[in-house]
């Protein structure tokens, strides 16, 4: 566990430190790419971990921010985003979206501007974490920091398989 050294960790952090967060930044030698990867080595519930997926939203990439203790139910999501169709990006489009690979992806710092939307429950935490660029890297932020952050819509997510 150190300071963030990563090139695409320290463009977030920037990003990030710009708006005014002010973490901490923590990279780390264990992978943080998976909720539960990051929850381990956090020492934190897994609830606690904001993960940012890509979607294709009838063709069209979005991001949901949601709890790592939850699943994103594609017809829920489309019915409340307004769409007809949802699918998981694919690797290449999330890098295109992004900027950054799947495992990675923050909630700033994009190379498009994206529509996003961020799971209620997160509201739940008193501190969240959240990727910073790289598989290896989180930082430390709040429910009302991370909406304002994202200008993101609220999303209340059911568990689904």
């Amino acid at each position: 566990m150190g300071e963030v050294t990563h090139p695409s960790a320290l463009r977030v952090v920037r990003a990030l430190r710009a708006r005014g967060v002010q973490g901490p930044f923590i990279e780390f030698e264990a992978s943080t790419k998976t909720a539960n990867d990051a929850a381990t080595t956090l020492g934190c519930e897994v609830g606690a971990i904001a993960s940012s997926l890509v979607f294709m939203l009838d063709e069209s990439p979005v991001v949901v921010l949601k709890s790592g203790a939850l699943r994103v139910n594609f017809d829920q999501f489309a019915q409340v985003a307004g769409g007809s169709r949802v699918r998981r990006a694919s690797a290449e489009e999330v890098r295109e979206a992004t900027g950054q690979s799947i495992g990675g992806v923050s909630p700033v710092g994009w190379a498009q501007t994206l529509r996003v939307f961020i799971d209620v429950s997160l509201q739940t935490y008193e501190q969240i974490w959240a990727a910073c660029g790289t598989p290896h890297a989180v930082f430390a932020t709040t429910y009302n920091e991370l909406r304002s952050l994202t200008g993101a819509t609220p999303l209340t997510l059911r568990a689904s398989n």
